[in-house]
Protein backbone atom coordinates (compact mmCIF):
# COMPACT_ATOMS: atom_id res chain seq x y z
CA UNK A 1 0.00 0.00 0.00
CA UNK A 2 1.10 3.26 -1.12
CA UNK A 3 0.60 6.95 0.32
CA UNK A 4 -1.10 8.75 -2.65
CA UNK A 5 -0.19 11.68 -3.96
CA UNK A 6 -1.47 15.00 -3.03
CA UNK A 7 -2.98 15.48 -6.34
CA UNK A 8 -4.55 12.16 -6.15
CA UNK A 9 -5.87 12.98 -2.96
CA UNK A 10 -7.40 15.95 -3.84
CA UNK A 11 -9.37 14.73 -6.75
CA UNK A 12 -10.49 12.01 -4.96
CA UNK A 13 -11.39 14.56 -2.12
CA UNK A 14 -13.44 16.57 -5.00
CA UNK A 15 -15.24 13.03 -6.03
CA UNK A 16 -16.03 11.97 -2.48
CA UNK A 17 -17.95 15.36 -2.19
CA UNK A 18 -19.97 15.82 -4.85
CA UNK A 19 -21.17 12.23 -4.07
CA UNK A 20 -21.95 13.34 -0.35
CA UNK A 21 -23.92 16.43 -2.00
CA UNK A 22 -21.28 19.05 -1.00
CA UNK A 23 -19.35 21.41 -3.31
CA UNK A 24 -16.35 20.41 -4.80
CA UNK A 25 -14.84 23.87 -4.57
CA UNK A 26 -15.38 23.87 -0.94
CA UNK A 27 -14.52 20.78 -0.58
CA UNK A 28 -11.10 21.86 -2.63
CA UNK A 29 -10.78 24.90 -0.21
CA UNK A 30 -10.53 22.42 2.83
CA UNK A 31 -7.88 19.90 1.27
CA UNK A 32 -5.71 22.72 0.46
CA UNK A 33 -5.45 24.54 3.87
CA UNK A 34 -5.24 20.93 5.44
CA UNK A 35 -2.78 19.90 3.52
CA UNK A 36 -0.58 22.89 3.96
CA UNK A 37 -1.04 22.85 7.79
CA UNK A 38 0.18 18.94 7.81
CA UNK A 39 3.21 19.55 5.27
CA UNK A 40 4.52 22.70 6.97
CA UNK A 41 7.11 21.69 9.13
CA UNK A 42 8.78 19.52 6.43
CA UNK A 43 11.53 21.73 4.56
CA UNK A 44 10.71 22.73 0.98
CA UNK A 45 7.02 21.59 1.17
CA UNK A 46 5.76 24.41 -0.45
CA UNK A 47 7.31 23.61 -3.86
CA UNK A 48 5.77 20.35 -4.04
CA UNK A 49 2.60 21.86 -2.55
CA UNK A 50 2.22 24.20 -5.20
CA UNK A 51 2.94 21.84 -8.00
CA UNK A 52 0.56 19.40 -6.99
CA UNK A 53 -1.66 22.32 -7.28
CA UNK A 54 -0.92 23.42 -10.70
CA UNK A 55 -0.28 27.09 -9.04
CA UNK A 56 2.70 29.29 -9.75
CA UNK A 57 5.55 28.84 -6.83
CA UNK A 58 4.59 31.19 -3.32
CA UNK A 59 6.26 30.33 -0.48
CA UNK A 60 3.79 32.85 0.71
CA UNK A 61 0.60 31.27 -0.02
CA UNK A 62 1.98 28.09 1.17
CA UNK A 63 2.25 29.62 4.86
CA UNK A 64 -1.03 31.49 4.46
CA UNK A 65 -2.90 28.28 3.64
CA UNK A 66 -0.54 26.68 6.16
CA UNK A 67 -1.41 29.06 9.09
CA UNK A 68 -5.25 28.94 8.30
CA UNK A 69 -5.16 25.48 8.29
CA UNK A 70 -3.70 24.74 11.50
CA UNK A 71 -7.19 24.70 13.47
CA UNK A 72 -8.06 21.42 11.52
CA UNK A 73 -5.11 19.96 12.75
CA UNK A 74 -7.27 19.26 15.88
CA UNK A 75 -10.73 20.10 14.84
CA UNK A 76 -13.00 18.95 12.14
CA UNK A 77 -13.18 21.19 8.60
CA UNK A 78 -16.70 22.48 7.96
CA UNK A 79 -17.75 19.27 5.45
CA UNK A 80 -15.84 16.88 8.05
CA UNK A 81 -18.23 18.44 10.96
CA UNK A 82 -21.01 18.13 8.86
CA UNK A 83 -20.31 14.67 7.18
CA UNK A 84 -20.13 13.55 10.81
CA UNK A 85 -23.26 15.36 11.93
CA UNK A 86 -25.39 13.18 8.87
CA UNK A 87 -23.39 9.73 8.62
CA UNK A 88 -24.01 7.69 5.97
CA UNK A 89 -21.85 6.16 3.64
CA UNK A 90 -21.38 8.55 1.07
CA UNK A 91 -20.11 10.96 4.07
CA UNK A 92 -17.99 8.73 5.94
CA UNK A 93 -16.17 8.43 2.67
CA UNK A 94 -15.40 11.72 2.37
CA UNK A 95 -13.95 11.58 6.08
CA UNK A 96 -11.79 8.79 4.33
CA UNK A 97 -10.88 10.88 1.56
CA UNK A 98 -9.54 13.76 3.89
CA UNK A 99 -7.49 11.51 6.05
CA UNK A 100 -6.09 10.77 2.57
CA UNK A 101 -4.99 14.23 2.18
CA UNK A 102 -3.57 13.99 5.54
CA UNK A 103 -1.12 11.21 4.76
CA UNK A 104 -0.79 12.33 0.97
CA UNK A 105 0.58 15.80 2.78
CA UNK A 106 3.03 14.23 4.89
CA UNK A 107 4.81 13.22 1.52
CA UNK A 108 5.06 16.74 0.63
CA UNK A 109 8.86 18.41 0.75
CA UNK A 110 11.51 16.38 3.03
CA UNK A 111 9.55 14.29 4.85
CA UNK A 112 10.08 14.30 8.59
CA UNK A 113 8.59 12.81 11.79
CA UNK A 114 7.06 16.41 12.74
CA UNK A 115 4.81 16.11 9.50
CA UNK A 116 3.80 12.68 10.27
CA UNK A 117 2.89 13.32 13.64
CA UNK A 118 0.68 16.23 12.74
CA UNK A 119 -0.89 13.84 9.62
CA UNK A 120 -1.83 10.91 11.78
CA UNK A 121 -3.65 13.61 14.28
CA UNK A 122 -5.37 15.77 11.82
CA UNK A 123 -6.61 12.56 10.04
CA UNK A 124 -8.02 11.48 13.67
CA UNK A 125 -9.73 15.11 14.25
CA UNK A 126 -11.78 14.61 11.09
CA UNK A 127 -13.94 12.30 13.38
CA UNK A 128 -15.29 13.30 16.26
CA UNK A 129 -15.06 9.49 17.20
CA UNK A 130 -12.07 8.40 15.55
CA UNK A 131 -12.34 4.78 13.82
CA UNK A 132 -9.79 3.77 11.34
CA UNK A 133 -12.18 1.65 8.46
CA UNK A 134 -9.97 -0.22 6.27
CA UNK A 135 -11.17 -0.99 2.83
CA UNK A 136 -12.72 -3.94 2.38
CA UNK A 137 -10.41 -7.10 1.40
CA UNK A 138 -10.82 -8.99 -1.82
CA UNK A 139 -13.82 -11.05 -0.05
CA UNK A 140 -15.46 -7.99 1.10
CA UNK A 141 -14.84 -9.08 4.75
CA UNK A 142 -12.91 -6.19 6.91
CA UNK A 143 -9.22 -6.97 7.58
CA UNK A 144 -9.01 -7.26 11.38
CA UNK A 145 -6.85 -4.46 13.28
CA UNK A 146 -3.69 -6.57 13.33
CA UNK A 147 -3.83 -7.28 9.60
CA UNK A 148 -5.04 -3.17 8.96
CA UNK A 149 -1.76 -2.32 11.09
CA UNK A 150 0.33 -4.34 9.65
CA UNK A 151 -0.06 -2.06 6.12
CA UNK A 152 1.61 0.85 8.14
CA UNK A 153 4.94 -0.39 7.49
CA UNK A 154 4.96 0.10 4.36
CA UNK A 155 3.11 3.14 4.14
CA UNK A 156 5.72 4.58 6.32
CA UNK A 157 8.59 3.17 3.95
CA UNK A 158 6.72 5.00 0.63
CA UNK A 159 6.40 8.18 2.94
CA UNK A 160 10.23 8.12 4.17
CA UNK A 161 11.38 6.64 0.79
CA UNK A 162 10.26 10.16 -1.14
CA UNK A 163 13.06 12.06 0.72
CA UNK A 164 16.04 11.34 -1.65
CA UNK A 165 14.42 12.64 -4.53
CA UNK A 166 12.54 15.62 -3.24
CA UNK A 167 15.50 16.49 -1.24
CA UNK A 168 17.58 16.48 -4.89
CA UNK A 169 14.90 18.66 -6.27
CA UNK A 170 15.04 21.20 -3.59
CA UNK A 171 18.88 21.26 -3.66
CA UNK A 172 18.67 22.05 -7.26
CA UNK A 173 16.82 25.02 -6.64
CA UNK A 174 18.21 26.28 -4.30
CA UNK A 175 21.64 26.26 -6.48
CA UNK A 176 19.84 27.76 -8.96
CA UNK A 177 18.78 30.74 -6.90
CA UNK A 178 14.96 30.25 -6.72
CA UNK A 179 14.21 29.52 -3.04
CA UNK A 180 14.01 33.45 -2.50
CA UNK A 181 11.89 33.84 0.98
CA UNK A 182 12.49 37.85 1.61
CA UNK A 183 9.60 39.11 4.41
CA UNK A 184 8.65 35.57 5.41
CA UNK A 185 9.92 34.39 9.36
CA UNK A 186 13.29 31.89 8.66
CA UNK A 187 12.28 29.97 11.23
CA UNK A 188 9.10 29.10 10.44
CA UNK A 189 8.33 25.26 9.21
CA UNK A 190 9.20 24.78 5.75
CA UNK A 191 11.98 27.24 6.27
CA UNK A 192 15.61 26.85 5.00
CA UNK A 193 19.37 27.93 5.62
CA UNK A 194 20.81 29.84 4.00
CA UNK A 195 18.36 31.61 2.07
CA UNK A 196 18.04 35.77 1.21
CA UNK A 197 17.83 37.66 4.06
CA UNK A 198 15.28 40.58 3.86
CA UNK A 199 16.89 43.51 1.79
CA UNK A 200 19.06 41.52 -0.63
CA UNK A 201 18.60 41.68 -4.33
CA UNK A 202 15.15 40.40 -5.76
CA UNK A 203 15.17 36.76 -6.14
CA UNK A 204 15.26 35.83 -10.38
CA UNK A 205 11.69 34.91 -11.97
CA UNK A 206 10.64 31.59 -10.67
CA UNK A 207 10.08 28.98 -13.97
CA UNK A 208 7.11 27.17 -13.86
CA UNK A 209 7.29 23.58 -12.15
CA UNK A 210 7.28 20.57 -14.47
CA UNK A 211 3.12 20.03 -14.99
CA UNK A 212 1.45 17.69 -12.85
CA UNK A 213 -0.73 15.65 -15.75
CA UNK A 214 -4.02 17.13 -15.59
CA UNK A 215 -6.79 15.55 -13.24
CA UNK A 216 -10.21 13.99 -15.24
CA UNK A 217 -13.01 16.78 -14.45
CA UNK A 218 -14.79 15.69 -11.51
CA UNK A 219 -18.12 13.90 -12.89
CA UNK A 220 -21.13 14.87 -11.12
CA UNK A 221 -22.93 12.63 -8.87
CA UNK A 222 -24.79 9.71 -10.33
CA UNK A 223 -27.79 8.54 -8.67
CA UNK A 224 -27.19 5.47 -7.07
CA UNK A 225 -29.28 2.49 -8.00
CA UNK A 226 -32.27 1.67 -5.32
CA UNK A 227 -31.04 -2.16 -4.89
CA UNK A 228 -27.34 -1.11 -4.13
CA UNK A 229 -28.05 2.21 -1.68
CA UNK A 230 -27.09 1.59 1.46
CA UNK A 231 -29.56 2.36 4.40
CA UNK A 232 -28.47 5.92 5.93
CA UNK A 233 -27.19 5.92 9.44
CA UNK A 234 -29.75 7.16 12.15
CA UNK A 235 -28.87 10.59 13.19
CA UNK A 236 -27.50 11.49 16.99
CA UNK A 237 -30.33 12.05 19.15
CA UNK A 238 -30.10 14.81 21.46
CA UNK A 239 -29.37 12.58 24.42
CA UNK A 240 -26.33 11.10 22.34
CA UNK A 241 -25.27 14.81 21.38
CA UNK A 242 -24.98 15.55 25.35
CA UNK A 243 -23.65 12.02 26.38
CA UNK A 244 -20.25 12.89 24.14
CA UNK A 245 -20.33 16.51 25.64
CA UNK A 246 -20.36 14.63 29.25
CA UNK A 247 -17.64 12.51 28.32
CA UNK A 248 -15.01 14.99 27.47
CA UNK A 249 -12.64 15.68 30.62
CA UNK A 250 -13.67 18.54 33.00
CA UNK A 251 -15.52 21.64 32.19
CA UNK A 252 -18.16 21.16 34.97
CA UNK A 253 -19.56 24.24 34.79
CA UNK A 254 -19.72 24.22 30.69
CA UNK A 255 -21.95 21.54 30.44
CA UNK A 256 -24.07 22.46 33.12
CA UNK A 257 -24.79 25.82 30.85
CA UNK A 258 -25.06 23.64 27.61
CA UNK A 259 -27.63 21.30 29.29
CA UNK A 260 -29.56 23.84 30.84
CA UNK A 261 -29.80 26.07 27.31
CA UNK A 262 -30.83 22.66 25.55
CA UNK A 263 -33.54 22.35 27.74
CA UNK A 264 -34.70 25.90 27.09
CA UNK A 265 -34.41 26.05 23.75
CA UNK A 266 -35.99 22.42 23.48
CA UNK A 267 -39.24 23.32 25.28
CA UNK A 268 -39.12 26.61 23.36
CA UNK A 269 -39.01 24.48 19.90
CA UNK A 270 -42.01 21.85 21.36
CA UNK A 271 -44.31 25.52 22.19
CA UNK A 272 -43.63 27.03 18.82
CA UNK A 273 -44.61 23.65 17.03
CA UNK A 274 -47.90 23.54 19.07
CA UNK A 275 -48.78 27.06 18.45
CA UNK A 276 -48.18 28.93 21.84
CA UNK A 277 -46.46 31.89 22.27
CA UNK A 278 -42.46 31.86 23.32
CA UNK A 279 -40.54 34.25 24.57
CA UNK A 280 -37.50 35.78 21.96
CA UNK A 281 -34.90 33.47 23.78
CA UNK A 282 -31.40 34.43 21.85
CA UNK A 283 -29.47 31.05 20.39
CA UNK A 284 -26.04 32.70 20.10
CA UNK A 285 -23.47 32.49 22.88
CA UNK A 286 -19.95 33.88 24.10
CA UNK A 287 -17.29 31.50 25.17
CA UNK A 288 -14.53 32.78 27.10
CA UNK A 289 -11.12 31.23 28.37
CA UNK A 290 -8.32 30.83 27.45
CA UNK A 291 -6.73 28.68 24.71
CA UNK A 292 -6.53 24.67 24.28
CA UNK A 293 -9.47 24.44 26.71
CA UNK A 294 -12.13 23.24 24.67
CA UNK A 295 -13.90 26.22 22.98
CA UNK A 296 -14.22 24.60 19.53
CA UNK A 297 -14.96 21.33 20.71
CA UNK A 298 -18.01 22.22 22.34
CA UNK A 299 -19.48 24.61 19.69
CA UNK A 300 -19.49 21.72 17.25
CA UNK A 301 -21.67 19.64 20.06
CA UNK A 302 -23.35 22.49 20.07
CA UNK A 303 -23.96 22.74 16.28
CA UNK A 304 -25.25 19.23 16.70
CA UNK A 305 -27.52 19.43 19.71
CA UNK A 306 -28.69 22.24 18.04
CA UNK A 307 -30.05 20.59 14.97
CA UNK A 308 -31.15 17.11 16.88
CA UNK A 309 -33.97 19.89 18.66
CA UNK A 310 -34.68 21.08 15.20
CA UNK A 311 -33.45 24.67 15.33
CA UNK A 312 -30.48 23.76 12.86
CA UNK A 313 -31.28 22.41 9.71
CA UNK A 314 -27.40 21.30 9.16
CA UNK A 315 -25.78 21.41 12.00
CA UNK A 316 -22.29 21.98 10.50
CA UNK A 317 -19.22 24.31 12.19
CA UNK A 318 -17.90 26.94 10.85
CA UNK A 319 -14.47 28.34 12.01
CA UNK A 320 -12.78 31.75 11.63
CA UNK A 321 -11.13 34.23 12.45
CA UNK A 322 -10.67 38.16 11.46
CA UNK A 323 -8.78 37.20 8.45
CA UNK A 324 -11.52 35.34 6.97
CA UNK A 325 -14.53 38.23 7.31
CA UNK A 326 -12.12 41.13 6.60
CA UNK A 327 -10.76 42.37 3.08
CA UNK A 328 -8.43 44.98 1.53
CA UNK A 329 -11.07 47.61 1.66
CA UNK A 330 -14.34 48.56 2.55
CA UNK A 331 -17.48 47.33 0.48
CA UNK A 332 -15.55 44.35 -0.17
CA UNK A 333 -15.78 43.31 3.69
CA UNK A 334 -19.64 42.99 3.29
CA UNK A 335 -19.44 41.10 0.94
CA UNK A 336 -16.26 39.05 2.36
CA UNK A 337 -18.55 38.28 5.90
CA UNK A 338 -21.67 37.51 4.06
CA UNK A 339 -20.30 34.72 1.85
CA UNK A 340 -18.84 33.37 5.06
CA UNK A 341 -21.95 33.28 7.01
CA UNK A 342 -23.31 31.79 3.81
CA UNK A 343 -21.08 28.39 4.51
CA UNK A 344 -22.36 28.53 8.02
CA UNK A 345 -26.49 28.79 7.05
CA UNK A 346 -28.31 26.16 8.94
CA UNK A 347 -24.86 25.71 11.64
CA UNK A 348 -23.01 27.03 13.77
CA UNK A 349 -20.23 30.07 12.56
CA UNK A 350 -17.97 30.27 15.60
CA UNK A 351 -15.17 33.10 15.39
CA UNK A 352 -12.41 32.83 17.80
CA UNK A 353 -10.76 35.79 18.90
CA UNK A 354 -13.64 38.06 17.61
CA UNK A 355 -12.51 41.42 19.38
CA UNK A 356 -9.94 41.53 16.85
CA UNK A 357 -12.72 43.31 14.67
CA UNK A 358 -12.65 46.14 17.31
CA UNK A 359 -10.67 49.24 16.59
CA UNK A 360 -11.12 49.92 12.97
CA UNK A 361 -13.56 50.43 10.26
CA UNK A 362 -12.89 47.38 8.61
CA UNK A 363 -13.64 45.41 11.61
CA UNK A 364 -17.16 47.37 12.13
CA UNK A 365 -17.72 46.49 8.71
CA UNK A 366 -17.67 43.41 8.98
CA UNK A 367 -19.66 43.20 12.67
CA UNK A 368 -22.32 45.44 11.22
CA UNK A 369 -22.63 42.73 8.58
CA UNK A 370 -22.54 39.78 10.69
CA UNK A 371 -25.32 41.52 12.69
CA UNK A 372 -27.51 41.43 10.21
CA UNK A 373 -26.84 37.82 8.86
CA UNK A 374 -28.19 37.15 12.74
CA UNK A 375 -31.26 38.67 11.60
CA UNK A 376 -31.92 37.45 8.31
CA UNK A 377 -31.07 34.02 9.21
CA UNK A 378 -32.33 34.02 12.53
CA UNK A 379 -34.50 30.52 12.45
CA UNK A 380 -31.18 28.53 11.11
CA UNK A 381 -27.80 30.11 12.29
CA UNK A 382 -26.21 30.25 15.45
CA UNK A 383 -23.00 32.34 16.11
CA UNK A 384 -20.76 31.78 18.91
CA UNK A 385 -17.63 34.28 19.71
CA UNK A 386 -14.79 33.24 21.66
CA UNK A 387 -11.70 34.34 22.80
CA UNK A 388 -10.55 35.70 26.43
CA UNK A 389 -12.88 37.26 28.95
CA UNK A 390 -12.13 41.15 28.82
CA UNK A 391 -11.50 41.54 25.57
CA UNK A 392 -14.76 40.09 24.87
CA UNK A 393 -16.58 41.94 27.31
CA UNK A 394 -15.65 44.78 25.64
CA UNK A 395 -16.69 43.63 22.10
CA UNK A 396 -20.05 42.65 23.10
CA UNK A 397 -20.76 46.13 24.91
CA UNK A 398 -19.27 48.05 21.70
CA UNK A 399 -21.78 47.10 19.50
CA UNK A 400 -25.61 47.56 20.82
CA UNK A 401 -26.58 45.10 18.12
CA UNK A 402 -24.21 42.46 19.51
CA UNK A 403 -25.21 43.19 23.28
CA UNK A 404 -28.86 42.12 22.53
CA UNK A 405 -27.78 39.19 20.59
CA UNK A 406 -25.55 37.66 23.00
CA UNK A 407 -27.05 37.14 26.35
CA UNK A 408 -25.42 34.12 27.48
CA UNK A 409 -21.35 33.90 28.31
CA UNK A 410 -20.10 30.74 28.79
CA UNK A 411 -16.71 30.29 30.86
CA UNK A 412 -14.20 27.59 30.28
CA UNK A 413 -11.54 27.11 33.35
CA UNK A 414 -7.96 25.86 32.40
CA UNK A 415 -7.13 22.11 33.09
CA UNK A 416 -5.79 21.09 35.98
CA UNK A 417 -2.74 18.35 35.84
CA UNK A 418 -5.01 15.83 36.65
CA UNK A 419 -7.51 16.44 33.82
CA UNK A 420 -4.40 17.26 31.41
CA UNK A 421 -3.20 13.52 32.00
CA UNK A 422 -6.38 12.21 31.33
CA UNK A 423 -6.65 14.36 27.82
CA UNK A 424 -3.65 13.29 27.31
CA UNK A 425 -4.39 9.14 27.63
CA UNK A 426 -7.57 9.55 25.63
CA UNK A 427 -6.18 11.61 22.79
CA UNK A 428 -3.50 8.19 22.35
CA UNK A 429 -5.93 5.92 22.76
CA UNK A 430 -8.26 7.40 20.52
CA UNK A 431 -5.42 7.65 18.02
CA UNK A 432 -4.67 3.65 18.44
CA UNK A 433 -1.51 4.49 20.64
CA UNK A 434 -0.60 2.80 24.10
CA UNK A 435 1.73 4.62 26.52
CA UNK A 436 4.77 2.68 27.39
CA UNK A 437 5.73 2.48 31.29
CA UNK A 438 7.25 5.86 32.20
CA UNK A 439 5.66 7.94 29.22
CA UNK A 440 2.91 9.60 32.13
CA UNK A 441 6.36 10.29 34.18
CA UNK A 442 7.93 11.80 31.06
CA UNK A 443 4.52 14.15 30.56
CA UNK A 444 4.23 15.20 34.29
CA UNK A 445 8.02 15.96 33.85
CA UNK A 446 7.68 18.08 31.03
CA UNK A 447 3.94 19.48 32.06
CA UNK A 448 5.87 20.87 35.56
CA UNK A 449 8.08 23.17 33.06
CA UNK A 450 5.47 24.57 31.71
CA UNK A 451 4.74 28.09 32.45
CA UNK A 452 0.69 28.48 33.33
CA UNK A 453 -0.22 31.67 32.31
CA UNK A 454 -2.53 32.53 29.35
CA UNK A 455 0.10 32.08 26.60
CA UNK A 456 -0.16 28.11 27.98
CA UNK A 457 -2.15 26.02 25.58
CA UNK A 458 -4.17 23.71 28.04
CA UNK A 459 -5.37 20.75 25.53
CA UNK A 460 -3.53 21.87 22.84
CA UNK A 461 -0.63 21.82 24.57
CA UNK A 462 -1.23 18.10 24.93
CA UNK A 463 -1.87 17.64 21.66
CA UNK A 464 1.30 18.88 20.67
CA UNK A 465 3.18 16.92 22.71
CA UNK A 466 1.44 14.08 21.34
CA UNK A 467 1.63 15.27 17.43
CA UNK A 468 5.20 15.31 18.05
CA UNK A 469 5.85 12.06 19.95
CA UNK A 470 3.66 10.32 16.91
CA UNK A 471 6.39 11.58 14.51
CA UNK A 472 9.41 10.75 16.41
CA UNK A 473 7.63 6.80 17.51
CA UNK A 474 7.04 6.27 13.22
CA UNK A 475 11.25 7.91 12.74
CA UNK A 476 11.97 5.53 15.38
CA UNK A 477 10.78 2.39 13.14
CA UNK A 478 11.42 3.89 10.03
CA UNK A 479 14.11 1.16 9.51
CA UNK A 480 12.61 -1.56 10.90
CA UNK A 481 11.15 -3.60 8.28
CA UNK A 482 8.17 -5.57 9.66
CA UNK A 483 7.26 -3.96 12.99
CA UNK A 484 5.28 -6.00 14.91
CA UNK A 485 1.68 -4.86 16.45
CA UNK A 486 3.00 -4.02 19.66
CA UNK A 487 5.94 -1.68 17.88
CA UNK A 488 3.28 -0.03 16.08
CA UNK A 489 0.96 1.06 18.75
CA UNK A 490 3.39 1.45 22.07
CA UNK A 491 5.09 4.49 23.23
CA UNK A 492 8.22 5.25 24.98
CA UNK A 493 8.54 7.86 26.94
CA UNK A 494 11.96 9.04 24.96
CA UNK A 495 9.19 9.74 21.86
CA UNK A 496 7.80 12.22 24.50
CA UNK A 497 11.02 14.58 24.21
CA UNK A 498 13.06 15.79 21.11
CA UNK A 499 16.76 14.37 21.17
CA UNK A 500 20.02 15.74 21.47
CA UNK A 501 21.96 14.81 19.11
CA UNK A 502 25.44 14.70 19.41
CA UNK A 503 28.05 17.46 18.51
CA UNK A 504 28.46 17.36 14.76
CA UNK A 505 26.19 14.37 14.53
CA UNK A 506 22.74 15.43 12.63
CA UNK A 507 19.69 13.50 12.45
CA UNK A 508 19.91 10.16 10.07
CA UNK A 509 18.40 10.39 7.36
CA UNK A 510 16.05 7.54 6.01
CA UNK A 511 17.53 4.45 4.66
CA UNK A 512 17.96 5.14 0.73
CA UNK A 513 18.52 8.72 1.42
CA UNK A 514 21.83 10.13 0.04
CA UNK A 515 21.78 13.84 1.37
CA UNK A 516 24.90 15.84 0.04
CA UNK A 517 24.45 18.58 3.51
CA UNK A 518 22.67 17.36 6.81
CA UNK A 519 18.98 17.17 7.10
CA UNK A 520 17.56 18.93 9.40
CA UNK A 521 13.65 18.47 10.62
CA UNK A 522 12.57 21.91 12.57
CA UNK A 523 9.78 21.18 14.91
CA UNK A 524 6.42 21.94 14.20
CA UNK A 525 5.25 25.35 14.21
CA UNK A 526 3.10 25.84 17.34
CA UNK A 527 -0.91 26.47 16.35
CA UNK A 528 -2.12 29.69 15.97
Amino acid sequence: MSAPTLREALDALARAAVTAGFAADDAAAEGRLLSAAVAEANPGAYLEWCAQLEIPVSAQEFMDAAVRGRRYRASATPLASQAAASPSAVTTAYLDALEQVCLAAATLGQPGPDALGAASLAAAAQRPRPVFTPAPTAAGSQPNEEEFLAQAPGILADVLGRLADSQQRVQQASRAGLLDLSGLNPHVGGAFPGLSQPGSAPAPAVPAMPATPAAPAVPEAQPVPEAAAEPAEPEKTVEEWLAELDDLTGLAGVKAEIHRQTAILRVDALRTKAGLKSPTITRHLVFTGNPGTGKTTVARLVGGIYKAIGLLSKGQLVEVDRSELVAGYLGQTAIKTSEVAAKAYGGVLFIDEAYSLNGDQYGEEAVNTLVKEMEDHRDDLVVIVAGYPEPMTEFIDNNPGLASRFRTTIEFEDYTDDELRTIFTSMAAKSDYDLGEGCLDEFDRLLALQLRDQTFGNGRYVRNILEAAIGRHAWRLRDITEPTLEQLRSLLPADLTEPEPEPGQPLKAPAGAQPSSPVEFPSASPEE
